[in-house]
């Protein structure tokens, strides 16, 4: 199904994390994300990618001017991904004790979700398509071209 108020659109963002092989561990297991590769010493990488069916991501190191948000103390981002099954990834995420931060709900735009908080404090969306409602429909302005 598509929704015309969410497009999935392909995004290729780098999160910083301070501990890359254990967001590499954690992001698979909880999340069910898939190792690409990785770079630097193995046991203590610079960067990996990494997947989960066609969202792509990068994990960098930390350095001078680049943390993650818990290490800022801040909220910088969060990232939807789109799923088959939110309800099934919802379970296996928190089974994993993920830190849930929003229950699974049906937004008013359209879109069945849920919200997780990784170690590093990195906010995902996990969502799915549940209506087709154009923007007008629950109350956006659609800007003119």
């Amino acid at each position: 199904m598509n929704n015309r108020s969410v497009p999935a659109n392909t995004i290729f963002p780098h999160l910083v994390y301070h501990d890359v092989a254990a967001a590499i561990a954690w992001l698979s297991s909880t999340f069910g994300f898939v190792e690409h590769y990785r770079y630097g010493d193995p046991t203590s990488p610079q960067g990996a990618q990494l997947h989960l069916g066609d969202a792509w991501i990068m994990l960098s190191a930390a350095r001078p001017g680049r943390s993650s948000p818990a290490h800022l103390g801040a909220w910088t981002q969060s990232l939807t991904l789109f799923v088959p099954d939110v309800a099934a990834h919802y379970t296996h995420a928190k089974s994993k004790a993920a830190k849930i931060v929003e229950e699974p709900h049906e937004t008013i735009y359209g879109e069945y979700q849920y919200a997780a908080e990784d170690p590093e404090g990195h906010l995902w969306l996990f969502s799915q398509h549940a209506s087709d409602l154009a923007p007008e429909e629950w109350g956006a302005t659609v800007a003119t071209k």
